[in-house]
């Protein structure tokens, strides 16, 4: 037997110990990687976290960005598993089978780990281990959007509504369905658009003469946004857009 194949034999038969640190955490890593969990977290145990207020006036993810029709959270904020919405999107996926080219769009990802201890543990001994993903959704949040494929079949409206039905009933929140000319939303506050900007994912861009007496918006403002018809001027609004 030569040296090198000895040297292979034996390398093969007892691996190093730096071989079995790198074997646990690749496999760590896959077992994670699945389309409703992480690939990489860099810290395990996290927070349990609250509802996010905006409290600054912010109306991002309230619209539809990529499909046609969507859900939107109507009632209080909740905490949602990725168990739920795996399960709401197998039953929207199983809906709309039917129609060729169909696609669905999530706007929120479960990153949150949730550990969890046992029933009638005593204090103390760290924080729990590991149970499930979850993702903490204010109200107003887009969940889901689906889009027929262009050119191809048509996704009718009473067909997008069946299958978002079906999917609002496997989610612990209360949804209302929307389509593009939705307004944005504030809390359980409605904010019309603009003329101008119908038909548009966001409030980004176009400029105005403001109309005295009639209600005006910051567009890309946070703070400055104006809702009752008070506006307290500030130095940073640059940008107003009459409301029609």
């Amino acid at each position: 037997m030569s040296l090198l194949a000895a040297f292979r034999r034996c390398s093969l038969a007892t691996p190093l110990p730096s071989q079995h640190l790198l074997t646990s955490s690749i496999t760590r890593q896959t077992r994670l990687a699945t389309k409703f969990a992480p690939t990489y977290v860099r810290h395990p145990r996290v927070h349990k976290g609250r509802v996010p207020i905006p409290t600054g006036g912010s109306i991002k993810g309230t619209t539809l960005n990529h499909g046609e029709y969507g859900i939107r959270i109507r009632g209080d904020g909740m905490r949602i598993t990725a168990k739920q919405l795996q399960a709401a999107e197998t039953v929207m996926k199983r809906k709309l089978k039917v129609i060729k080219g169909v696609k669905i769009w999530m706007r929120v990802f479960p990153d949150m780990p949730v550990c969890v201890k046992g029933n009638e543990t005593r204090m103390g001994k760290g924080k729990g281990s590991f149970e499930y993903w979850a993702c903490w959704v204010p109200t107003g949040r887009v969940l889901f959007e689906i889009a027929g494929e262009p050119g191809g079949a048509e996704l009718r409206p009473e067909m997008a509504r069946e299958a978002l039905r079906l999917a609002a009933d496997k989610l612990p929140v209360t949804v209302d369905f929307i389509d593009k000319s939705a307004c944005h939303r504030l809390g359980n506050l409605d904010i019309p658009r603009p003329a101008e900007m119908a038909g548009k994912s966001s409030l980004t861009g176009g400029l105005t003469t403001p109309v005295e007496g009639q209600p005006r918006y910051i567009v890309g403002g946070v703070r400055n946004l104006r809702v009752l018809g008070v506006e307290k001027p500030t130095a940073s609004s640059s940008h107003i857009v009459h409301a029609s």
